[in-house]
């Protein structure tokens, strides 16, 4: 089954050699492309492709409110966002707003498609490509947490109440408390707040994530 990618940037020349790259691989079908963010946008949910190449300079939005807003559109859409370099900050928070990986432009041709091949059979994976600052950034591979159940932990430690998560994630309550309760089993958590605390001591959550004032 081939691997349905979408490829947004601004500049026609990457985006050109990112269409090469990716049609040079059997298994890899370029579904689209975008100059812009809104385009990537639209084109997401015209076309809900398993992967998005996404650049980190857009037009229209910033990076980070694009990744979230095709996550809401397209859950199961993996999101690769290629930065300029590996500014610890900036790859901090498009991994916190939902990308599931962070490629520098100076990454190989093989870097490429291995984390495009990654993304797609590892659900709970997040790559980062950065000679400098990837293991500041790594993600546990024990890591028990699903993607879902570790979005709602991250949310659920920005005090946000299930009502509040289940829009934010367009899913019922019903469901936040479903996740909410495999977390604690997992964790062996007794209170979110219990939760949140042993995910920073696992490293399961991003730095940018804090406890705030939590609810029941």
């Amino acid at each position: 089954m081939s691997i349905d990618i979408l490829v947004a940037g601004d500049h026609a020349l990457l985006r050109e050699g990112l269409v090469e790259l990716i049609t040079a691989e059997p298994d890899f079908r370029v579904v689209g492309q975008a100059g812009n963010s809104v385009t990537a946008v639209q084109s997401v949910a015209a076309r809900r492709p398993r992967v998005v190449l996404l650049d980190v300079k857009m037009p229209d939005r910033p990076v980070c409110a694009t990744v979230r807003q095709i996550q809401r559109i397209s859950p199961r859409t993996r999101v690769i966002v290629l930065a300029m370099d590996d500014d610890l900050r900036l790859l901090q928070d498009v991994l916190a707003a939902g990308a599931h990986a962070v490629l520098v432009r100076s990454a190989s041709r093989q870097e490429l498609v291995g984390v495009i091949r990654t993304v797609c059979q590892e659900a709970n994976s997040v790559l980062v490509v950065s000679h400098r600052n990837a293991c500041q950034l790594a993600v546990p591979a024990s890591n028990p947490l699903s993607r879902r159940e570790l979005q709602v932990l991250e949310l659920a430690a920005e005090a946000l109440s299930n009502a509040q998560i289940a829009t934010r994630l367009c899913i019922v309550e019903g469901t936040v408390k479903r996740h909410l309760t495999n977390v604690y089993t997992k964790l062996g958590a007794v209170s979110r707040i219990d939760a949140v605390n042993k995910a920073k001591e696992a490293r399961l959550l991003q730095p940018s994530f804090r406890a705030g004032a939590f609810r029941g």
